[in-house]
């Protein structure tokens, strides 16, 4: 049986990760408060960050600011997903929804 965390992301109980995601107070945090589903998430949030802001990971301030936005997109003031959202649906090249 999965188990289950109050997701800060997502408002609700939710199947959580099967383990911290990385040492550190930060992913024990994470560990006790993110479901499973808001921290797949995480990864195309951490794309945009080192994109716009031309990250280079080898760095540790670049390290340092990533972890920051981590903890801002988790847990930060407007962290919470509105009631009802739901992702938008990948688009396929010509503008027409991809089908599953």
């Amino acid at each position: 049986m999965a188990r289950m965390v109050n997701c800060v992301k997502f408002g609700r109980e939710l199947p959580g990760l099967e383990r911290p995601p990385f040492a550190g107070s930060l992913g024990q945090r994470i560990y006790e408060h993110v479901s499973q589903q808001a921290w797949q998430m995480w990864p195309a949030q951490a794309t945009l960050i080192i994109n716009h802001y031309g990250l280079s990971l080898g760095d540790p301030n670049a390290q340092k600011i990533l972890m920051q936005q981590m903890e801002e997109f988790f847990f930060g003031e407007n962290a919470a997903i509105p009631e009802g959202w739901t992702p938008p649906v990948p688009q396929a090249k010509g503008g027409a929804p991809r089908r599953k």
